[in-house]
C-alpha cells in the first residue's frame, strides 16, 4: 500500500518516516538486531524520494536507535552498556530537601604522607600527604551513609585546616574547591561486619556502593566511596532526548 502525499505534505514527510520506525523499535515490535526495510522498500512504501528516505534514517542513526552498514542496510542498534549520568550530590543538602533531619559525626581523620594504597586509589605517581576521613550521615537520628573519603593535599593544600568535626568534608569540597571533572562508579556489596555496625543493619546485608572521583585540570582532588543501606536507598536518573 503507497503512502503517497501530495507536494505540500513532502518537507514533513521524513518526520513521519522516522517516527513510524521509532515507534516500532520502542514498542520492541523491532527488537535489537532487526533490520530495516531497505531504502528502496520504504521509498516504495511511502511513495517518496530516496533522499527523504535517507533523512529520516540519518536522523534514527544519530540518536542511536539504528546503525547503518555499507550494502547490508540499516539495523536496530543493540543496546550497549551503559553508565548513569548523576550530579554530584550534597549529601546534607539532599537530607534537608527530604524534610527530613541531618546529622553528621567524623568517626576519625588523620593527616598522613600517602600510602602506596592511597597513591593507587588517587590515580597519582608521587609520594605526597593526604586526610584520609571517615564519617557517618544520618536522617532523622537514622544512619544514611558512610563515607570513607582520600583528599590529596597537593590539590587542595587548604583542607589541612578545615574543620571536618563540624562540617562534612564533602559539603566543604563543594562550597570550596572548583573541580572540572567527576567518575561515578556503581556498585552492590553485602554489610560485613564493620559496615553493619556504623549502619546499624543487619551483616549481609545489601548495600549500595558509589565510587566518585573529582579531577580539576590533571590534578586529583579526592576520591570517595559512599556506602548505603540498599533496602533504603535508590538512584534515579532523569534524561531528555535530543
Amino acid at each position: 500500500m503507497s503512502l503517497a502525499t501530495d507536494a505540500a505534505d513532502k518537507p514533513t514527510l521524513y518526520k513521519r518516516i522516522r517516527a513510524d520506525i521509532e515507534k516500532r523499535i520502542l514498542t520492541g515490535e523491532w527488537p535489537p538486531g532487526h533490520r530495516i526495510p531497505f531504502e528502496h522498500e520504504l521509498v516504495a512504501r511511502y511513495g517518496c524520494s530516496r533522499m527523504t528516505v535517507n533523512k529520516a534514517l540519518s536522523e534514527l542513526a544519530q540518536a542511536d536507535l539504528i546503525e547503518r552498514r555499507r550494502r547490508a542496510g540499516s539495523f536496530v542498534r543493540r543496546p550497549q552498556h551503559q553508565s548513569a549520568v548523576l550530579k554530584i550530590a550534597d549529601i546534607r543538602a539532599e537530607i534537608t530537601a527530604l524534610g527530613r533531619s541531618y546529622g553528621y559525626e567524623l568517626i576519625h581523620r588523620k593527616l598522613r604522607a600517602a600510602t602506596a594504597s592511597d597513591r593507587e586509589r588517587l590515580g597519582v605517581k608521587k609520594a605526597g600527604k593526604v586526610i584520609a576521613i571517615a564519617c557517618r550521615h544520618s536522617a532523622d537520628n537514622v544512619p544514611f551513609a558512610v563515607e570513607d573519603r582520600l583528599i590529596d593535599l597537593s590539590s587542595v593544600p587548604e583542607a589541612a585546616t578545615a574543620d571536618f568535626v563540624r562540617e562534612p568534608p564533602g559539603s566543604w569540597l563543594l562550597h570550596h574547591v572548583p573541580w572540572t571533572e567527576a567518575e561515578h562508579t556503581i556498585s552492590a556489596v553485602v554489610a560485613d561486619d564493620r559496615a553493619a555496625e556504623v549502619l546499624d543493619i543487619a551483616i549481609g546485608a545489601p548495600c549500595l556502593v558509589i565510587d566518585r572521583y573529582t579531577w580539576r585540570g590533571p590534578r586529583t582532588i579526592t576520591a570517595v566511596r559512599l556506602l548505603y543501606p540498599g533496602d533504603s536507598h535508590r538512584l534515579v536518573a532523569r534524561f531528555k532526548g535530543g
